[in-house]
């Protein structure tokens, strides 16, 4: 990183805008967080007052120009700049975890969603997306956990009511397309100034975990899209991580291993990287090991942590014969600030007293029409501004499930109707069954009354004066033929 001129220190909200317009003079683009709306007025151009003139005549200077810079505005929610989005499968399951609140369990049942939308070619885009996803994994998890290990109803749901909590801060805004270009912040303007990228951060401040998630998507993103360039006269670009210990906080181990080795590795990117807080305290050992320049404000110690904290801030500097490293923290006046740069071999210079010099744009917030003045003019206008909806996880999803319910539907009706058939055949055959029986009912009924009606004519007098004048014929018929044949033999023999 190339060293600043000597007047230039980094501090809190006036230090970090003065830091900003040398970078921009140097032709060094910038991406700072304006979380007060306060460092909207760097777009114009400053006015003198009376302490501003004191600290000019204080330090010597008497040709102190006011100027504007070239600013482009943007804003997650798309209100006060241009909206930054970026899809939910670039976000990953493990920032995206951080911003759930997830727990260990269920960012690993995350990370599972994941690769299934991966492998199956559902892209994430955003929250209905994701919403879809977790609800067909849940809905399918018996022939999922076979091959990805076991995927929790529990630990769904819990994810699915993180998710509705993230988008009622608001982070569907950022979740979609278009995608931002991270080259976008890379930019200079005609005159060779480097742009001053302000992201509004009022309203995302008040979300502190996401904007936290949100610095951490960038600076991933950053190491992972920016190709190599080594050594560099001046950075590519110089990004501004205020209110930092956001980022740290709860910050799993592996997760700050990853940050650490960023840090440590994106310098070779040509990214300059300022960690902004109001104690060295709030920024992890390993981090701070990375940060080779350094600026420090006055600090106060009422309690003996803060002594304890202060002495540690002073020994990280290099010692200076001339001062007290440790006094001199504790007696910084307004607009002072002790600094250590790295030197041309990388090793860090004696710390130094230094004076801030005012910014020469204006301090403070901006009218809306001036904002949106300068939105309108901006390179990107117009880039961001329309949501772009494509086919992704949600759209192939319903349709996969609507042509599944569809073919459930027809089976079902075909079943249904193979059923109805069946029980129709069953119906007839029972019928047939039925018809046969009663009509043998009916012949066995016939028969009946056949043979009771034969009973009852042969119990009838008729039928017996005619049975016995049968056989009274029969008999007297009987005499007859036994003297025929009698005779007949008779006559044979003789």
């Amino acid at each position: 990183m190339a060293l600043l001129p000597e007047h230039l220190v980094l501090g809190k909200t006036i230090t970090l805008k003065v830091m900003a317009e040398s970078f921009s003079s140097m032709g060094v683009p910038v991406f700072l967080a304006d979380i007060k709306g306060d460092l909207a007025g760097t777009c114009m151009p400053g006015e003198a007052n009376e302490k501003i003139n004191e600290r000019l005549s204080s330090i010597g200077i008497t040709d102190f120009n006011f100027k504007g810079f070239p600013v482009i505005f943007w804003d997650i929610f798309g209100k006060n700049g241009h909206p930054i989005r970026t899809t939910l499968q670039n976000i990953g399951p493990t920032i995206l975890s951080k911003m759930l609140g997830l727990n260990e369990t269920q960012e690993g049942v995350l990370s599972i969603i994941f690769r299934i939308a991966k492998e199956s070619g559902y892209e994430i885009i955003d929250t209905k997306d994701l919403r879809l996803v977790l609800q067909y994994v849940a809905e399918n998890s018996k022939e999922y956990s076979i091959k990805y290990g076991n995927v929790a109803s529990q630990s769904v749901g819990a994810i699915q009511r993180s998710l509705i909590m993230l988008e009622e801060q608001g982070a569907s805004y950022f979740f979609g397309e278009p995608d931002i270009d991270i080259n976008d912040f890379i930019k200079t303007n005609d005159a060779g100034l480097g742009n001053i990228n302000i992201l509004h951060c009022v309203e995302l401040f008040k979300q502190p975990n996401l904007y936290a998630c949100f610095l951490l998507w960038l600076l991933t993103t950053l190491n992972n899209k920016l190709p190599e360039v080594g050594d560099m006269e001046k950075p590519k670009m110089v990004f501004f991580f205020d209110e930092a210990h956001l980022l740290f906080n709860g910050l799993p181990d592996y997760m700050l291993t990853q940050v650490t080795q960023i840090v440590k590795l994106i310098r070779s990117k040509g990214i300059g990287l300022y960690f902004i807080s109001q104690s060295p305290s709030d920024i992890p050992d390993q981090i701070l090991a990375q940060l080779g320049n350094k600026v420090q404000h006055t600090l106060r110690a009422y309690t003996p942590a803060e002594q304890k904290t202060i002495k540690a801030v002073a020994d990280s500097f290099r010692a200076n014969p001339d001062f007290n490293t440790q006094d001199a923290i504790l007696s910084l006046g307004t607009g002072e600030a002790l600094i250590s740069f790295l030197n041309e071999k990388g090793e860090p210079n004696r710390v130094e007293k230094a004076t801030i010099l005012p910014p020469q744009s204006l301090m403070g917030t901006i009218d809306d029409s001036i904002r949106l003045m300068v939105i309108s003019r901006s390179i990107f206008n117009g880039k961001y501004d329309t949501v772009v909806d494509r086919e992704s996880a949600f759209e192939i999803l319903s349709a996969e499930i609507e042509e599944k319910n569809a073919q459930q539907e027809a089976l079902k009706k075909e079943q249904e109707e193979k059923k109805l058939l069946e029980q129709q055949q069953k119906e007839e055959e029972k019928a047939k069954k039925a018809e046969e029986k009663a009509k043998r009912e009916e012949e066995r009924i016939k028969k009946q009354e056949e043979k009771e009606a034969e009973k009852r004519r042969k119990n009838t007098v008729q039928y017996k004066l005619g049975k016995a004048a049968e056989r009274t014929a029969n008999s007297a018929l009987n005499s007859v033929g036994r003297k025929v044949v009698n005779e007949i033999f008779k006559n044979l023999f003789k």
